[in-house]
């Protein structure tokens, strides 16, 4: 209903923008007025020269008018990104094009591109619009026939998100200014800012093995569908496993090496609510640091080689269903984790007892859950070590200022607001790059988010045209 409230009154604001629009054109009733009265008095005058007035009115304003019909047709705007996907406090490049693809020219084109506020230009500044938090990013240009224009831009990245750039509107008219023509297209772009992580060190907590031991000693099982590897042959291997193609690039027989078939997994089960009721609102900054948390736990377990998942009571925009991401360790696992931590919302879609109790059965039996809260409340306590009696392995990571209940057989670390990493956000000073490279992520920041991380500041912008 909100969103259907908000369409409404951005139509009428659009309504309203037209009817300035065409107030401000110079064409009215009048031209043709002044035309039949040009007419009357070269009959009676007898002078051409009245004639002639009159026929150039009356072949102007067809002409203007038509001019005006045309001149947004085939013109295409397009966006460019160096990368859709950064960390706060990074900047992105993006290149805007705008083609004229007729054989009518354009003598002037206005172009307004909405654009989140908390995307910032490095050079220059939005436009503030009615809308709150949206800027439009503005163009005035000329075009001719079959010409591009394209323009470099550099916005910096403030804050956590999921974004939307878009929509553009246009404005144009015909060569002698009489008509406007005035067009909103969709033409929308997705921009994700992932939360901030940091090393866990710089969080208080220990880069070995923080939720317990990470390896068993024994490989008792394997899973001979995951071959990870080859080796010589050994009298007790089985036969079914040798690699005969390796075998006879070698010289000797080659069996395969499979993947234990009971892996490691850890899942990241994050509360939104900073209250202990939902109703008594939230505490932004609180709630930013535990997805900070949250995301940082999780970047430091894909470095671990572990399968990763995730798992929270807070939803995206425009959804009532609770976010969940699967463990897995695909190459984009990380990935998928970070951007659904950048759209969650702090609104809860249950209390973070019920996710637990619900989720706990679809979850693998050997994964250690690790619940980072803002508060620790009674219900909370409970149902973290009745999972843990029932043989799952728990960990719990507390924002809250007090320190959090020592749970029997439960790991627990306490965060408060004065942790080294909070500290140093403080102060201004943030760099995605740390925490990568301890979670030993290099190849990730390389091939998933090309220049995500340590992005180079300070590129130019420009115009370059082409026919």
């Amino acid at each position: 209903m909100t969103r259907m409230k908000m369409k409404s009154a951005e139509n009428e604001v659009n309504e309203a923008q037209e009817r300035a629009d065409e107030r401000r054109a110079q064409f009215s009733p009048a031209w043709f007025q002044m035309a039949a009265l040009l007419i009357v008095v070269g009959l009676i005058a007898q002078q051409r020269a009245f004639f002639a007035l009159a026929a150039c009115i009356l072949t102007v304003v067809p002409v203007a008018w038509w001019w005006n019909r045309a001149s947004l047709r085939r013109v295409h705007y397009e966006r460019r990104f160096d990368r859709r996907r950064v960390f706060p406090g990074e900047t992105f490049e993006m290149t805007v094009r705008i083609t004229n693809r007729k054989l009518l020219p354009l003598s002037w084109l206005e172009v307004n591109d909405e654009v989140p506020m908390v995307m910032p230009l490095v050079r220059g500044a939005l436009v503030p619009t009615h809308i709150p938090q949206v800027g439009t990013l503005d163009n005035v240009l000329s075009l001719r026939w079959y010409e591009r224009v394209s323009r470099r831009y550099e916005l910096e990245c403030t804050a956590r998100g999921v974004y939307t750039l878009g929509p553009v509107h246009f404005k144009s008219g015909d060569f002698f200014a009489l008509f406007e023509a005035r067009e909103t297209r969709e033409n929308s772009d997705r921009m994700v800012v992932y939360p901030r992580i940091w090393p866990l060190e710089d969080l208080g907590l220990p880069s070995e093995e923080p939720f317990g031991a990470r390896r068993a000693r024994l490989r008792l099982l394997e899973d001979p569908l995951r071959t990870i590897g080859i080796r010589d042959y050994h009298p007790e291997d089985d036969l079914r496993y040798i690699h005969w193609k390796a075998t006879a690039h070698r010289g000797d027989l080659q069996v395969r090496v499979f993947e234990p078939a009971a892996t490691l997994d850890l899942v990241v089960l994050l509360n939104v609510s900073t209250f202990e009721h939902n109703w008594q609102g939230v505490i932004p900054e609180l709630f930013e640091r535990a997805i900070s948390v949250a995301g940082s736990i999780a970047t430091w377990a894909v470095g671990q080689k572990y399968r990763v998942g995730l798992a929270a009571n807070g939803c995206m925009h425009f959804s009532d269903q609770p976010i969940r991401v699967p463990p897995g360790r695909s190459p984009g696992q990380l990935a998928a984790i970070l951007e659904a931590l950048a759209g969650v919302t702090a609104f809860a879609t249950s209390s973070i007892q019920d996710l637990l109790r619900r989720e706990s059965p679809r979850l693998p039996w050997g994964a250690t859950l690790v619940v980072v809260t803002a508060i620790v409340t009674d219900e909370l306590a409970a149902a973290i070590l009745h999972l843990r009696e029932a043989g799952r392995r728990m960990a719990l990571v507390s924002l809250a200022e007090e320190p959090p209940p020592q749970l029997d057989g439960v790991i627990a670390y306490h965060l408060p607001s004065f942790a080294p990493a909070f500290r140093r956000l403080s102060r201004g000073s943030y760099d995605a790059t740390a925490a990568l490279l301890a979670a030993g992520l290099t190849s990730w920041t390389d091939a998933s988010t090309p220049g995500s991380a340590g992005a180079v500041r300070g590129g130019a912008s420009g115009e370059v045209r082409g026919g």
